[in-house]
C-alpha cells in the first residue's frame, strides 16, 4: 500500500512538473541564447597601463611584465611603473582590484575563433568600471573547482554591468561544447562555456553545466515572478548570461 502511495505521489509531481513546463517561440530562444557575459581573457597586455588598486586603497598604474597564476587563476602580479620603470609586486590577497586590458594576441584569437559562430558574443553591459576592452578584476576567496582549500585570487568579473546580486567570473580552466561544421563551412552550433565562477552573497562557488539544476533554487529561488517565468523545467544552461542579467533587472525593478 505504501509503495502504490509513494508511485502515486511521483506521478502526480511529474504531471504537475510537466504541467508547468514553458515553451517558448523562437525569438525568445534566440533572445535567450545572446551571450550578454563579456568575454573571458588570461592574458593582460604588457603594453598598455594596467590599474592596481590595494585594500588599503593605495592606487598603482603600469605595465604587468609578470603574472602568476594557480589553475588560471591570478595569485601574484608584478607592475612596471609606468613612470619611474621600477617594478613591484603583489599577492591577491593585497589587491582588492585591477584593471587590465587584454593582449593583442589573445584578442585576435578570440574574434577569429567566433567569427563564424552563429551565437551572439558581441553584446556587452558598460558601467564606470568598464571601459571600451578593459576587463575587471576582483579579489575573491574561492575553492577551485569547489576541490581545494579556499584561497585568494584576482578574478575577472565577466557581467560587470549586471553583477548587483551574482557576479560571474570567468573560469580559465572552462572547455566548451563541440559544434559541428558542414563541407568545411562555419562552425554551427557548440561555443557554449561550460563553467563559470559564481558569486551570490557570501557564497563564491564553481558552476558547471552538470550542476546547474541543482542550484538554480539557490541562484533565483528568491524571486518567484522570475521563477515563474523561468522555471528550472524549461530552461537550458545556454540561457545563463540571459537569466542572470533578467533576473538581475526583475530583482532590481
Amino acid at each position: 500500500m505504501r509503495l502504490k502511495t509513494l508511485l502515486l505521489a511521483l506521478c502526480v509531481a511529474g504531471t504537475t512538473s510537466f504541467a508547468q513546463k514553458i515553451k517558448y517561440s523562437k525569438e525568445d530562444i534566440k533572445k535567450m541564447e545572446a551571450y550578454l557575459f563579456n568575454e573571458g581573457f588570461n592574458t593582460p597586455s604588457p603594453k598598455k597601463t594596467s590599474t592596481i588598486i590595494l585594500k588599503d586603497g593605495t592606487s598603482y598604474k603600469g605595465f604587468c611584465n609578470k603574472i602568476e597564476t594557480k589553475k588560471g587563476q591570478i595569485y601574484e602580479v608584478a607592475i612596471k611603473d609606468s613612470i619611474t620603470k621600477k617594478s613591484a609586486n603583489f599577492n591577491a590577497d593585497q589587491i582588492s582590484e585591477m584593471y587590465v586590458y587584454p593582449s593583442n594576441a589573445e584578442k585576435f584569437m578570440k574574434v577569429s575563433r567566433y567569427m563564424g559562430n552563429i551565437r551572439n558574443y558581441s553584446t556587452k553591459k558598460l558601467t564606470k568600471r568598464t571601459n571600451n576592452d578593459r576587463i575587471y578584476f576582483v579579489n575573491q576567496t574561492v575553492s577551485l573547482k569547489n576541490k581545494k582549500d579556499d584561497k585568494e585570487f584576482l578574478m575577472q568579473v565577466i557581467n560587470p554591468g549586471f553583477d548587483d546580486i551574482i557576479s560571474v567570473y570567468h573560469d580559465p580552466r572552462a572547455k566548451e561544447t563541440g559544434g559541428f561544421a558542414v563541407m568545411g563551412g562555419p562552425q554551427l552550433g557548440g561555443g557554449v562555456i561550460k563553467s563559470y565562477y559564481v558569486k551570490k552573497g557570501d557564497k563564491v562557488m564553481w558552476l558547471h553545466k552538470d550542476d546547474f539544476e541543482d542550484n538554480y533554487d539557490f541562484l533565483f529561488g528568491d524571486n518567484q515572478e522570475f521563477m515563474k517565468l523561468y522555471p528550472k523545467n524549461s530552461v537550458e544552461w545556454d540561457y545563463f548570461s540571459f537569466l542572470v542579467n533578467t533576473y538581475t533587472e526583475m530583482s532590481n525593478g
